[in-house]
């Protein structure tokens, strides 16, 4: 295989650890052919009827991903509400946090046994759909959703990438949305990008440093068929770290 030009560096590095909730920002991650290591092992669900957190479809839930999340050295997972301290989760007093912060009663809950730390014992959930082990986003794409939207935050953590790429803006163009099929080497990891990644309803959610903003996503579906970034299969598995080089292959 022979290395065409360089696209890109890897600017950010992301994980997250419970489904909705905010991500991990890290300077490595380790990539498996099913995905990040650590990535998307929680869910958080009302303790009512054991609803899975959907901030895309439920007001109520619009407050889940400024709850942040990390995991240990090993691999356990710890929470903070807004102004509260990193707590033990799944457990009684991360769900009472929570459940103060929500308004409503809720629970932190594994999607298998296995990635509970020992000695859970409580009830799991239904993992939520994921499309595809990796999402890729690039800068040039928010610099496109910028200039489409000049008043609004075009941030990454609106629309959860694992992998952002820092590349020269493309006039006129969100330019991974055209290179569905094509392979990609950054660093080690060699990837497929498989398809465009269709935004919802989270990307309009206000976060920490950011507002509501409804036009973010009438945006992208008025100028890239409700796309942004790209879904990837993974080919070779590898650690990727924060600057390293992205090439077609």
């Amino acid at each position: 295989m022979r290395d065409e030009a360089l696209l890109g560096t890897v600017s950010e590095l992301w994980r997250y650890p419970a489904s909705s909730l905010a991500g991990e920002r890290l300077d490595a991650i380790s990539i498996e052919v099913e995905g990040i290591a650590g990535d998307r092992m929680f869910g958080l669900v009302d303790a009512s009827d054991n609803e899975i957190a959907r901030p895309d479809r439920d007001a109520k839930w619009h407050n889940v991903p400024r709850i942040r999340t990390r995991l240990t050295r090993n691999r356990e997972l710890e929470v903070a509400v807004p102004g509260g301290e990193w707590l033990p989760a799944p457990g009684a007093e991360s769900d009472r946090s929570v459940s103060d912060y929500l308004g409503f009663e809720a629970s932190i809950r594994p999607f298998r046994r296995e990635y509970a730390a020992v000695g859970y014992s409580g009830p799991l959930t239904a993992e939520r759909y994921r499309k595809a082990p990796i999402h890729l986003l690039t800068t040039a794409s928010l610099a496109r959703l910028k200039a489409l939207h000049p008043e609004g935050t075009a941030d990454p953590r609106r629309f959860r990438p694992n992998i952002v790429v820092d590349m020269a803006p493309v006039e006129g163009s969100f330019p991974e949305t055209e290179w569905i099929g094509r392979r990609l080497a950054i660093g080690e990891l060699l990837l497929t990008i498989s398809e465009p990644c269709r935004r919802c309803g989270f990307t309009i959610i206000g976060q920490d440093g950011f507002d509501h903003d409804p036009a973010i996503l009438r945006n992208l579906v008025r100028h890239n068929a409700h796309n942004l970034g790209v879904y990837c299969t993974v080919d070779r598995p590898a650690n990727v770290e924060v600057g390293d080089a992205m090439r077609f292959l």
